[in-house]
């Protein structure tokens, strides 16, 4: 049994004086056909995707972003896995 592995960053907001939460759990090992959860705002926005669907959405959305210019300072770091 793989334990679920989580990638985590914080996005700062417009305001300059929170971060909104960014979480992505992979757990290869869950019986349903959907492995990824993906979370932003510390659980508000959330939702279950299958190994395509989470696919889709990031081929989507990495089009959509790169439209908007060149990639902000703070995802220019690793973000390295973590079992919890």
């Amino acid at each position: 049994m793989t334990a679920p592995t989580f990638y985590r960053l914080r996005a700062p907001n417009p305001d300059g004086a929170s971060s909104t939460a960014v979480s992505v759990r992979v757990d290869p090992d869950r019986p349903d056909p959907y492995p990824v959860y993906l979370a932003v705002g510390g659980g508000r926005r959330r939702m279950h995707l299958t190994p395509d669907e989470a696919w889709a959405l990031w081929r989507c959305l990495s089009e959509a972003v790169a439209s908007l210019g060149d990639p902000p300072d703070h995802i220019r770091t690793r973000v390295n896995p973590d079992r919890r």
